[in-house]
């Protein structure tokens, strides 16, 4: 038995008590069309089932797309249902795929993560390699990147998507107190401290979901132990308790400690920090560039509808460079089981076909604020952003970056992972200080290396 299928098997384990009481939400793609009259042959139907994690307002531009192009998929695949499988994001990768991967029956088409994720399922064959359906397709040079999908010439999956992040701010807030856009992480300081002295929260936040917060304590490891840092600790070339990675987890520390983010966080969803945004309670908020499509809405954003700017987590010093996460991770892969079925792999075909083109990478962006992860004529991308200055601020941003990385979750072992959100929570929570929740996820690093050798 493969290492790989041991690991599985026990992420199996732990995710099965975690599922009693988690629902999904399941719809019908659409509904199919009567036979017509006097046809001769009968067409058998058949179904897919495709796991989406669209759910809630903050999704549902982006859940428009898929169910157009599944309805344009079902209409061009005679006897074809796709069913539509929605589950919370953290709920589907943590818990009901390892289950599913366990027991060795994913969906047919599901929402995942390139690396680690999909490249360890792949390795016990349990995830389609897409590169003959490319080919045929004429697709495979059209990304951006596949690197985060690929395992020796093979590609297990297709990033939906690109995102950066950075922090969203009140833009009339600004302009009233004369606040100018910093360059430096002292001058964002000197922000957040102007603005708790006007009795408000500096840096929205909900940190029940680790990954949350650690959007800025990556992004600060990065600018403190440099870009390539997180890229050694599965190598073991470098170490999460390097003096470095202590000063940004400490930086991080001390903004709880000042008070510049909600008390409480580790009781707020993701979603509540928008809302504490929105609604005037802060100022500014880091997050990532796919919350844009929530500001150019009217229901979900409120007084601050087209009133939200956007830059990046400056340097510590001025002209060091930006350096910002810049990642296609998330996206679609499908079971190996596919290839079983001739007419579920022309249902996947056709499904890659309608999906991943330059018009729906256009509406994504213009539609969703998500970056395209295809490559797309620039003209067309000015043309998405015009009249959205959000939208155009985000894009003019990443001209100014010197350095990008992946997010860090898909650079480590799940475990490490896990243990990382956890100690970051302890740290939120006083119960643990920077040295020594670091020097804990160094342990399950070295743990995690050693069963991968």
């Amino acid at each position: 038995m493969k290492k790989g299928l041991v690991m599985i098997l026990t992420l199996l384990f732990i995710a099965t008590t975690a599922l009693t009481g988690c629902g999904s939400k399941t719809e019908s793609g659409s509904e199919k069309p009567a036979n017509q009259a006097g046809e001769d042959k009968k067409v058998e139907p058949f179904e897919l089932t495709l796991r989406h994690t669209q759910l809630g307002d903050s999704k549902k531009n982006r859940f428009a797309i898929l169910q157009d192009v599944v309805k344009k998929t079902e209409s061009e695949v005679p006897g074809l249902t796709i069913k539509l499988d929605g589950v919370d994001s953290e709920v589907n990768r943590k818990e009901k795929l390892r289950a599913e991967m366990g027991s060795g029956s994913p969906p047919d088409i599901f929402d995942a993560f390139g690396n680690p994720d999909v490249k360890l399922y792949a390795e016990n064959g349990l995830i389609l390699d897409v590169a003959p359906i490319l080919d045929e397709l004429g697709l495979k040079d059209k990304f951006q990147s596949l690197a985060q999908w690929t395992v020796e010439d093979k590609i297990y999956g297709l990033p939906i998507g690109a995102s950066i992040e950075g922090y969203f701010y009140n833009k009339d807030y600004f302009a009233e107190k004369g606040i100018q856009i910093p360059k430096t992480l002292a001058e964002l300081e000197a922000i957040a401290e102007k603005v708790k002295a006007d009795g408000k929260i500096p840096f929205a936040i909900g940190s029940k979901d680790a990954w949350v917060p650690l959007m800025t304590t990556n992004t600060l490891w990065s600018y403190f132990g440099g870009a390539d840092i997180t890229s050694g600790f599965a190598k073991g070339t470098t170490k999460w308790n390097d003096p470095k990675m202590v000063e940004a987890f400490a930086k991080h520390s001390d903004w709880i400690k000042k008070g510049y983010f909600k008390k409480g966080e580790l009781g707020l969803d993701y979603a509540t920090q928008r809302t504490q945004l929105v609604n005037g309670e802060a100022v500014m908020m880091f997050d990532g560039s796919w919350a844009s499509s929530v500001f150019a809405d009217a229901t979900q954003s409120g007084k601050l509808h087209n009133k939200a700017g956007f830059f990046l987590m400056p340097p510590a010093k001025e002209g060091d460079g930006y350096s910002v996460m810049f990642d296609s991770n998330n996206g679609y892969a499908f079971s190996s089981k596919i290839a079983e079925d001739p007419r579920k792999m022309e249902a996947v075909k056709a499904f890659i076909k309608n999906l991943y083109n330059e018009d729906m990478q256009v509406r994504g962006l213009k539609e969703d604020g998500v970056i395209p992860a295809m490559k797309v004529d620039q003209a067309k991308l000015d043309e998405a952003s015009q009249g959205n200055d959000l939208l155009q601020a985000i894009m003019a941003q990443m001209k100014d970056v010197k350095f990008t990385w992946p997010a860090f979750d898909a650079l480590v072992q799940a475990d490490v992972n896990t243990a990382l959100g956890q100690q970051l929570q302890k740290m939120i929570s006083g119960e643990a200080e920077p040295q020594a929740a670091l020097d804990a996820v160094q342990k399950v690093q070295e743990e995690a290396n050693a069963a991968s050798k």
